[in-house]
């Protein structure tokens, strides 16, 4: 499942195409098929249940490009995780020089 989500969040933003829309849609066949029955042979019901949203993201994936609009999401932890968020920075000082304890001054 690590190795598609890897995969997944390399081609999502890639322009859409016949060939890219043939591999996902084997990509989603296999964690329905092969990848779900391992999981129901090794009764792990976590990962049943992070399968099915996985599945359920890419399919979304499929709906949103084919309707021609952009995709601003990634996966992670088998997850869509929305990359549009505020990033903020911060500066670490050593106050003190205090082990490895580490303050911010904003």
């Amino acid at each position: 499942m690590e190795v598609i989500q890897k995969l997944f969040n390399q081609y999502r933003s890639a322009p859409l195409t016949q060939e890219l829309l043939a591999y996902h849609n084997n990509l989603v066949y296999r964690l329905g098929s092969d990848i779900h029955d391992a999981a129901v042979k090794e009764g792990n019901q976590e990962l049943l249940k992070s399968l099915g949203t996985m599945s359920e993201a890419m399919r979304r994936w499929t709906v949103i490009r084919l309707s021609g609009r952009p995709f601003n999401f990634k996966l992670r932890h088998f997850k869509l995780v929305s990359e549009s968020g505020t990033k903020f920075k911060r500066r670490v000082h050593k106050i003190h020089q205090s082990g490895g304890h580490r303050a911010s001054r904003h």
